[in-house]
């Protein structure tokens, strides 16, 4: 890969406060447009300039080259999504199966929405080129809820109601259960009840295979 298509190694948690910056936040606005619309490798920076309305040395001013402005991009968009799942594992309340499912629930509408599903789309069909993208990704989004749901699977351990050995392991099992049936079609285009009483029902079952595999039997 060439120097410039070179990707910044700085990262921050998507909880953390960013400075406020209007004009940032308007070229990242343009960006998402232009790459959710035409994919990375077919997105220019002439496009993301004209459609964020800002001059080509606006946006260099901001960001070195493309690689530098998706990356931004794809932490910027992790960070809102996942905060929801941040304030869930914060707060704890109620009982084990209970969080369980509704962190389901909320990834599980993460991954169905219509940002979510495109940026999918792009980092499949554009990482055989640009590896990249797909380390930017799981730096950004997919390892970092996976560092949730880790934290979340800790704090139960730690309580008594889950027995786990390895709990990266176990995160990433339940990503993939929250991944069956909806997410799974849903990427593919074809046709899925995505109501909400389906995916409170994929997210209830979460819950309960999981206390399966890991739940300690209450005496």
């Amino acid at each position: 890969m060439a120097q410039n298509d070179a990707f910044p190694t700085q990262s921050h948690e998507p909880n953390a406060a960013l400075p406020l910056n209007p004009k940032r936040e308007q070229i990242l606005r343009g960006a998402e447009s232009v790459f959710l619309e035409h994919g990375y490798e077919g997105a220019s920076m002439s496009q993301i300039a004209q459609r964020a309305k800002v001059s080509k040395g606006t946006l260099y001013n901001h960001f070195e080259n493309k690689a530098d402005l998706f990356g931004a991009l794809v932490e910027e968009l992790s960070r809102g999504k996942l905060s929801t799942l941040f304030q869930r594992v914060d707060s704890m309340e109620g009982d084990c199966k209970e969080v369980l499912s509704d962190i389901a629930e909320r990834f599980i509408r993460m991954l169905l929405s219509p940002s979510g599903l495109r940026l999918y789309r792009i980092i499949v069909s554009e990482a055989p080129h640009f590896p990249n993208l797909a380390d930017i990704f799981w730096q950004h989004g997919f390892g970092r809820t996976l560092n949730i749901i880790k934290k979340c699977l800790d704090y139960w351990v730690e309580h008594g109601d889950l027995a786990i050995d390895d709990s990266v392991f176990a995160a990433e099992q339940f990503s993939a259960l929250c991944q069956t049936r909806l997410v799974h079609r849903r990427r593919f285009e074809l046709p899925v009840d995505c109501s909400d009483d389906q995916i409170r029902f994929i997210a209830q079952s979460v819950g309960t295979a999981f206390m399966k595999l890991y739940g300690v039997p209450k005496s």
